[in-house]
């Protein structure tokens, strides 16, 4: 199935279902639906980085430090956080995402806003992700995350979502 056919349930300000589109009609017409964000991290505590492909539908070419997407109608987020991070990682058998918060995702421009839960998971598996989603991919340090924010192109709600998660973890 082509993605921007995928089935999504489109939510209100309060995450609760109030319709369903396909996916790429969400897009379109900016309608809010519900994603998951991933930390994964490796063995020696370095966060996953990659460079999406030049054919996804949102933030095409972006760097990420999340792995996730968009959650399937009728589908849980808790659900939807392990299927993404293994199939964007290329790997089977990974524990069960931790769930951590959810926020309400808006743009600047108001056209892109989706329900957002984020998670952390420790994947010590070795890696094989999906070329028809990640272009290039590293473990890196936190140190050296920090020092790329400013000099690579990320997608904007990865960007919001990892400045959230230092902020929760700081007020831990």
């Amino acid at each position: 199935m082509n993605p921007s056919d995928e089935i999504l349930d489109i939510v209100d300000e309060n995450d609760v279902v109030v319709g369903q589109a396909p996916r790429g009609e969400a897009t379109a017409r900016g309608l809010r639906h519900r994603c998951v964000f991933v930390e994964a991290r490796d063995a020696e505590g370095r966060v996953f980085v990659h460079r999406r492909t030049a054919s996804k539908l949102v933030f095409p070419s972006h760097y990420d430090m999340f792995v996730g997407g968009v959650v399937g109608a009728g589908e849980s987020y808790d659900e939807a956080a392990l299927r993404e991070a293994e199939e964007e990682l290329g790997v089977s058998g990974l524990p069960h995402p931790e769930p951590l918060f959810t926020f309400l995702y808006e743009d600047e421009g108001g056209h892109h806003t989706w329900w957002s839960a984020v998670y952390q998971v420790r994947c010590e598996l070795p890696v094989n992700p999906q070329v028809e989603e990640v272009a290039w991919h590293a473990f890196l340090d936190d140190a050296e995350l920090e020092r790329r924010l400013g000099d690579w192109l990320w997608v904007p709600d990865g960007l919001d979502c990892y400045r959230r998660l230092r902020a929760f973890r700081e007020a831990d």
